[in-house]
């Protein structure tokens, strides 16, 4: 890192490389945190999570109990111990509360003031966060396993909702109505996800074992589906034909940049596409245990060289270099399944609920002090120690000074 330092002094180098250089390292020195807690509410296991991206400090979590929670990520004790608190929830003694498991939270992009939530009782709630009560209720004839609103979009305010239906509906948050339905997949959608890049690019994941990528403007169906053996049928059964998985996909991620999208199957494997041509990367990220008959919530780390994935694996969170398929780390921790993580890119931190209740954080090991020498060492230890403990000051003075 005194490298780095010395560069940007010099003017040889920016100041992304240090940034980027700085969060590398803190994304792999990731541990689980004894010092942090957060507040345990849940009565039935965490689902899903969501950190908004205006302030980096609130955090949505939902629940099989129907149960959402927004917990305060800030330190405000400023003790080195300190607990997530809860400081509001929807609980089971409110009338609006969700009947059964929420499988999805969302903080509206662009304002705390608003939140989204959809759930196993077949609804889909746009919440006042002021409040607690919901603004808007969206009604579907089926079980919503996700939903997803576009973090860039501007010129449409749409939430793609994925249901045991297959077809997936376009909701409107302007007019409060369902605008239209995208029609292609054969079994439940498990998980949709917009383009970061894109606000028109919108991909939807089913458990009939294929991605697909939709452009909202056109009329005429899919842009196109995901081939996992890239159009080589040779390689492919009849059936496997067109397919991103051999089993259920119930995962999708994009990258920060939104040129790859990763997918998660019940088949046990990660896969890496290049989301322009649909074309499958063939990273092998090797078995990656997956037996969620639901959506499978996965988070990438932003800022960092090269990119991380973070997704669950049975009871722990897999680390994935995500352009090489090399398994960094295991963070083991729960005591049951795990459901899903969030990455906040702001500290580099990692958050992941489980089948257990708890909301662990993953946070970066303190930095130790970069040295070159012994004698540098001595010294910059000397120069620590007088700092912060009057103990070690000189307290000697010759008669010359006097």
């Amino acid at each position: 890192m005194l490298s780095f330092l010395t560069a940007r002094q010099n003017g040889v180098d920016g100041p992304i490389r240090l940034r980027r250089a700085e969060s590398t390292r803190r994304v792999l020195s990731l541990e689980l945190n004894h010092d942090r807690d957060v507040a345990r509410v849940h009565g039935n296991g965490v689902n899903t999570i969501d950190i908004e991206a205006i302030e980096g400090r609130y955090m949505l979590s939902g629940g099989s109990d129907g149960v959402i929670v927004v917990y305060d990520l800030e330190n405000n004790s400023k003790k080195p111990q300190y607990t997530c608190k809860a400081i509001c929830t929807v609980g089971r003694s409110s009338r609006h509360v969700h009947k059964f498991s929420v499988e999805t939270v969302q903080w509206y992009p662009h304002d705390t003031g608003m939140f989204i939530s959809s759930s196993f009782d077949k609804t889909m709630k746009v919440w006042d966060t002021e409040t607690l009560k919901p603004a808007e209720v969206f009604q579907f004839e089926g079980n919503v396993y996700c939903h997803h609103m576009s973090p860039l979009a501007r010129k449409h305010a749409l939430i793609a909702v994925g249901t045991k239906d297959p077809k997936v509906q376009l909701c409107d948050l302007k007019s409060g109505s369902r605008s239209h339905v995208l029609q292609g997949h054969k079994g439940e959608v498990l998980s949709v996800r917009w383009s970061p890049r894109y606000e028109h690019i919108l991909a939807t994941a089913s458990a009939d074992s294929r991605v697909r990528v939709w452009d909202v403007r056109r009329a005429s169906g899919s842009l196109f589906n995901l081939d996992q053996h890239n159009g080589d049928k040779s390689k492919a059964s009849s059936e496997a034909v067109n397919a991103a998985h051999d089993g259920r996909v119930n995962g999708l991620c994009f990258t920060y940049d939104g040129l790859y999208l990763l997918t998660t199957g019940t088949d046990d494997r990660v896969r890496l596409w290049n989301s322009a041509t649909g074309e499958n990367t063939l990273v092998n990220y090797g078995k990656v245990v997956n037996e969620s008959r639901k959506g499978l919530k996965f988070s990438v780390s932003k800022g960092c060289s090269p990119e991380f994935m973070f997704v669950p694996s049975g009871s722990s969170v897999a680390m994935y270099a995500v352009h090489t398929g090399e398994l960094v780390t295991m963070l083991n921790g729960h005591y049951n399944s795990v459901d899903c993580c969030e990455f906040h890119p702001d500290y580099q931190e990692l958050y992941s609920g489980g089948k257990d209740c708890n909301i662990l954080a993953w946070v970066p090991l303190l930095r130790h002090p970069d040295v070159e020498d012994e004698g540098s060492t001595a010294a910059s230890q000397s120069a620590a120690q007088s700092a912060v403990n009057p103990a070690f000051e000189d307290a000697w003075s010759s008669s010359d000074e006097d």
